[in-house]
């Protein structure tokens, strides 16, 4: 029904007489007072007066079985029936009480009041077995007609209040789960956004950290580079030195020697000093190139005299050439895979993208166990709002450790032992890839292997050049 009021009642009684007397009751002739009220009021010039008693719609059934087809049909049709006079004792069919369970498994909405002549009805057996709460009433016969008009009327404006509070719980779930609905949605929108936030603070303090200790490492690598350049043009004059005095020193021996000058050679130990000199200057010398290594990490690092030239590269060649060139270092521990992808050409600092692909490679030689490993080089493209190249380093090693893996692009963190390693090729790696705008991301499991992937765009973008070269070195 498209409006919430209900006047129809059906009426279910084998006796032709009741219904004749309801019908009286609830839906009366009208035409006859009709007519009366008409000529009346031509003749005197009365207003016709209104019935205030409300009309019902009745229906009549004469057994269950047919009062159960129509209560059917009326929600078949959409037009339910707001209560029910149901007959206690209906031969041969059902009696009222099984009626009324019929018309309850059917429509559980309505009202049923049941009409009875008979006092040996015990009513808490039948509301036990109805499991009637709020929905049957008793009306015993004879009844008295403003009795069955007032029940009328009262359980049709239940029947409709009813309605309207089940359509108003109704609308206020729909609120509900709509409200419920934008929530979700909002408080998913809410998460995405906390998410991207944390992303950033992490990347934007990772920045900060790099770019405090890149002007850092900028100053100590020129304080250091000086001397260093020093002492290593010196420690080359101080070899040709040795060189041309142990040549004279050969000369003495073979010129012959006094019993004095054997004395001090013994004294002296100069056998041992011609032995043990090389090998501290071989020493010593490594040690120079170690550090002069570990400056320009650094200088590296701050991008200190960095090239500056962009060009198009093939970003495939240049891994085949750093394999190449740290196949020495790799081929006692690890075979190298290759599996690349085709590649257009990349706008990048070749040499500083050769860098990375070194340090990472020479990081998953050194992450191999006493078993011969095996490294994986792929590449690839991704096509978007930014096109983009990439690259991924994967090993069978040992992995990195949880609580090690947000430490790793720390400058001068490494869990190498000392001597091994200055913890600064991971930053390095990190910065160039910053600076070429792009993105650095690993994947590890302890026991099974780590992944290192790097994302760059084919093109970079003038726009984010310009902020980098903003910001101080």
């Amino acid at each position: 029904m498209t409006t919430l009021e209900n006047r129809r009642i059906l009426l279910v009684d084998d006796m032709p007489t009741i219904h004749e007397d309801f019908r009286k009751i609830l839906a009366p002739q009208s035409s006859t007072k009709s007519a009366l009220d008409a000529a009346r009021a031509a003749l005197f010039g009365d207003e016709p007066v209104a019935d205030a008693a409300p009309q019902f719609e009745l229906d009549s059934a004469y057994q269950g079985q047919e009062g159960l087809a129509k209560v059917q049909a009326s929600l078949d049709k959409g037009l339910p029936y707001a209560m029910a006079f149901v007959d206690m004792r209906m031969p041969p069919g059902w009696d009222g009480v099984e009626t009324i369970e019929r018309l309850w498994q059917v429509d559980p909405r309505l009202q049923v009041v049941i009409c009875t002549a008979y006092s040996d009805t015990s009513w808490e057996e039948v509301f036990h077995r109805l499991n009637a709460q709020d929905r049957l009433l008793i009306l015993k016969k004879p009844f008295d007609n403003i009795e069955v008009h007032q029940l009328a009327r009262a359980l049709t404006a239940k029947w409709q209040m009813t309605q309207q509070l089940a359509q108003q719980i109704d609308n206020l779930e729909a609120a509900v789960a709509e409200r419920t609905g934008k929530l979700v949605q909002t408080n998913e929108v809410l998460q995405q956004e906390m998410a991207g936030r944390k992303s950033l603070e992490v990347q934007l303090v990772q920045q900060e950290k790099l770019a405090s200790i890149g002007q850092l490492a900028a100053g100590v690598a020129h304080e250091i580079n000086n001397p260093i350049g020093y002492i290593y043009s010196n420690f080359g004059s101080l070899e040709r030195y040795l060189e041309q005095l142990f040549r004279m020193l050969a000369a003495y021996e073979q010129a012959g020697t006094s019993p004095a000058l054997t004395a001090l050679h013994e004294e002296l130990q100069i056998a041992y000093l011609k032995e043990d000199l090389p090998s501290l200057m071989g020493d010593s010398k490594e040690g120079l190139m170690r550090v002069r290594k570990i400056v320009q990490d650094l200088r590296d690092f701050s991008h200190v005299d960095s090239a500056t030239d962009w060009q198009l590269a093939q970003l495939n060649k240049g891994i085949d050439s750093t394999l190449n060139i740290v196949a020495s270092e790799v081929k006692f521990k690890a075979d190298i895979v290759k599996e690349y992808g085709e590649l257009p050409e990349v706008e990048c600092l070749p040499s500083q993208i050769n860098q990375v692909v070194m340090n990472l490679v020479v990081n998953a030689a050194h992450a191999m166990g006493s078993e011969r490993g095996r490294i994986v080089v792929r590449s690839g493209t991704s096509f978007g709002d930014v096109d983009e190249a990439w690259f991924e380093v994967a090993d069978n090693g040992s992995g990195i450790p949880a609580d090690v893996l947000p430490r790793i692009f720390d400058p001068f963190y490494t869990t190498k032992p000392i001597g091994k390693g200055t913890g600064l090729g991971l930053s390095v790696s990190y910065g160039i890839v910053q600076k070429h705008q792009g993105s650095i991301r690993v994947d590890s499991e302890v026991g099974r292997g780590t992944t290192f992937r790097v994302t760059l765009p084919l093109r970079r973008s003038m726009v984010a050049e310009a902020q980098q070269e903003a910001v101080p070195a």
